[in-house]
């Protein structure tokens, strides 16, 4: 959502003693870079109410009266995890008699109570409900928020409890979403789904009250009930990486060093495709500075970018990656090197690969044709397989040199950086893909893990 925001003017408040924010969201910047903006009321300059991750990662809710923070509770713990949802739930009713009650916080359906800041409003104190409502953003357009956020309520003048919004599965015991929540929204209470992907503002609580969206929002199949992986930004060799996209494009790097990136998910079993974009490069494809496949993420990944050293994983039996310049790396040498069985790919080319781990084959293609005749659904014998894997937890990774050898990666999300991905799902529906998957193959997301992986 950065550079990105929805907001509306509200009307008069049903209460501005009672209300409830409930929202899904998972982070793609951390530090100053993914400090944002998630809800935000605004009367005027002084009297307004937001919640926020701050620079240092935390979970700041504040509601302020006259310039003055009458409420307010901002977290000890930080909230860092790039690949995971978060339910954050804020319960506002200033009517109770004990003051602790009256501001909460709830994280994944458990209540906070460790706050380097908290400030408990006088009972029935009002705060300022009406004016404009804004999500991912500070106010007219500061501070956006940089990630993804689903299942937003927000009930006017009722205070409600997460078990309302979400639940824990009976079978993993993991909190979910659930998918309504019976509520009172209130006069300016609303529930953004977003699953119009024409009209993302559109309120699905019955009031009618629709956000209006400035910049481009992006529909996303990475949902709370199914997460899809993306780069790892907390890799320690993704360190001097700018990402973007979601954490679904690598960015620029400085310094000009190797960088290895993995993704957040690894499978052990399964047979498994996505695809990639090469979207920029530094030279002509005789250098070798961009390298997409997968790694073990078993081995020892646990290797820093340095002023003056670079991480190669291809360097390790550990991993294997396509090159531009042909062929693919691994333990620092070449197989399948002829350009007829693993040709240069440039700017532009839409690269896939099938990783197959019950019979611990690797394929890679380019453009919609499988490299080397492949056939990867060819089982044991393999056809056009560039290698036969050893066990280990197996993940996608990109490897790249210079600053503008960029790539965006889809695991099913159903979009790249500059080019929508196509309509193509896997057998099990889930996932939007510009090719077709491979039959017996599936995309990498926690659903299908459960099921294949």
């Amino acid at each position: 959502m950065a550079s990105t925001k929805l907001s509306r003017t509200a009307g008069t408040p049903t209460s501005n003693k009672k209300f409830t924010i409930s929202y899904w969201v998972k982070r793609s910047s951390i530090g100053s870079a993914g400090a944002g903006h998630i809800f935000d009321t605004y009367v005027d300059s002084t009297n307004r109410s937001q919640i926020h991750f701050d620079d240092d990662n935390v979970i700041d809710f504040r509601l302020q009266v006259s310039g003055s923070n009458t409420g307010r509770l901002k977290t000890n713990r930080v909230f860092r995890d790039t690949s995971a949802w978060y339910h954050i739930v804020a319960s506002v009713d200033t009517t109770l008699g004990t003051a602790d009650d009256r501001v909460k916080l709830y994280i994944n359906g458990v209540q906070e109570t460790s706050f380097s800041s908290r400030t408990n409003p006088s009972q029935n104190s009002d705060f300022p409900m009406a004016g404009t409502h804004t999500l991912g953003a500070y106010g007219g357009g500061t501070n956006y928020f940089d990630g993804t956020l689903t299942h937003v309520h927000f009930t006017d003048g009722y205070s409600y409890a997460p078990t309302v919004f979400g639940e824990t599965d009976s079978t993993s015991g993991i909190w979910k979403a659930k998918s309504s929540a019976s509520v009172t929204y209130g006069n300016n209470g609303f529930f953004l789904k977003f699953e119009n992907s024409g009209a993302m503002g559109t309120d699905s609580s019955g009031n009618g009250n629709n956000f209006t969206v400035a910049g481009t929002l992006t529909q996303n199949v990475d949902t709370p009930s199914n997460n899809f992986p993306t780069f790892n930004v907390l890799a320690p060799s993704a360190a001097a990486l700018n990402f973007g996209n979601g954490n679904l494009y690598n960015g620029d790097q400085s310094p000009n060093n190797w960088q290895s990136l993995p993704a957040t998910m690894g499978c052990s079993s399964g047979k498994w495709y996505w695809e990639l974009k090469d979207e920029s490069d530094w030279g002509s494809t005789s250098d070798s500075t961009r390298r997409y496949g997968i790694v073990d993420l078993s081995a020892n990944l646990d290797q820093s970018i340095g002023s003056s050293n670079s991480v190669r994983f291809s360097d390790a039996t550990s991993a294997y990656a396509y090159m531009n310049a042909s062929g693919v790396r691994t333990g620092g040498s070449t197989i399948g090197g002829s350009t007829g069985t693993h040709p240069t790919f440039q700017e532009g080319d839409f690269l896939m690969v099938a990783m197959d781990l019950d019979n611990n084959k690797l394929y890679f293609g380019k453009n919609g044709t499988w490299n080397d005749s492949g056939n990867p659904a060819s089982g044991a014998s393999g056809t056009g397989a560039v290698a036969t894997l050893a066990s280990g937890v197996w993940s996608p990774y990109v490897e790249t040199r210079y600053g503008s050898d960029n790539v965006s990666i889809n695991f099913g999300q159903g979009y790249f950086r500059t080019a929508v991905a196509g309509t193509n799902a896997d057998a099990n529906g889930h996932g939007k893909f510009k090719y077709s998957v491979p039959s017996g193959y599936y995309s990498i997301n926690t659903k299908n893990i459960k099921e294949f992986g």
